[in-house]
């Protein structure tokens, strides 16, 4: 691949490169900031699964395929279930949620690469805040943090819709060619990297994590989100294309 000119994010003795002002970190959460071989998102999607069963009154092989079919549709299940059955999403968002997290280890090593790379840093998840903040909390990264951005936020309309980057960009963002976003969903990228974000694919090898990664919107993949932190730290920072 060959790269293309650098980005202008300016370096700072302290953190090495920078996103600059007006710009930010934006990271998704679940399977993001924590691999999925810690399996949380499992027992999430397992629960997913069990309250379409009970709202539709499926069995479970018939409850997941359709909570497939809408994830791929509309971006989450939850929107299917709230455009093809009314759901109501809070009480979903509270269940799907309560899960145990003691699978997920606290993380020193994430929460030193994160202060060394400076600037403004986000959470722009499909999920809930409550969420967000116990997993932030658990990690031992919360402090790092600026602000959470949930799916409430965006009007429980979830990535890839467009609609929620723009609201994303207008509260917290004012320069989104200076802003870095890591998903491991590379089809979520896509719109911030039309904004003129520099995106960054967390690998994801399912069928739905990958699904987009050759589209052109991938400027950077990483296989070790903290390897990659502390390299973009050390700078200097490049997109690839």
């Amino acid at each position: 691949m060959v790269d293309s000119p650098p980005l202008d994010f300016p370096a700072s003795p302290s953190t090495g490169v920078s996103v600059g002002d007006g710009g930010a970190w934006i990271f998704d959460l679940d399977n993001t900031l924590y691999p999925a071989v810690d399996s949380l998102f499992v027992h999430v999607s397992q629960r997913i699964r069990d309250y379409i069963g009970r709202f539709l009154d499926l069995d479970p092989e018939a409850a997941f395929q359709l909570q497939r079919d809408y994830f791929v549709r509309y971006g989450t299940s939850l929107r299917g279930m709230m455009i093809e059955h009314a759901m109501d999403p809070v009480p979903f968002l509270a269940y799907v949620h309560d899960v145990d997290l003691a699978m997920i280890a606290p993380n020193p090593r994430l929460d030193a690469a994160l202060e060394r790379l400076g600037g403004r840093k986000l959470i722009f998840t499909n999920a809930s805040s409550d969420h967000a903040e116990r997993v932030l909390e658990r990690l031992g990264v919360a402090r790092r943090f600026d602000a959470i951005f949930d799916i409430a936020d965006g009007d429980f309309v979830p990535k890839p819709e467009p609609a929620p980057y723009a609201t994303l960009v207008r509260r917290y963002v004012p320069k989104p060619a200076a802003a870095v976003m890591v998903d491991d969903i590379a089809r979520n990228l896509a719109p911030a990297a039309a904004l003129g974000m520099t995106t960054v694919w967390l690998r994801n090898d399912t069928d739905w994590g990958r699904t987009g990664a050759a589209d052109g919107h991938v400027h950077h993949v990483a296989d070790d989100l903290i390897a990659w932190l502390e390299d973009a730290a050390a700078g200097p920072f490049r997109r690839s294309a």
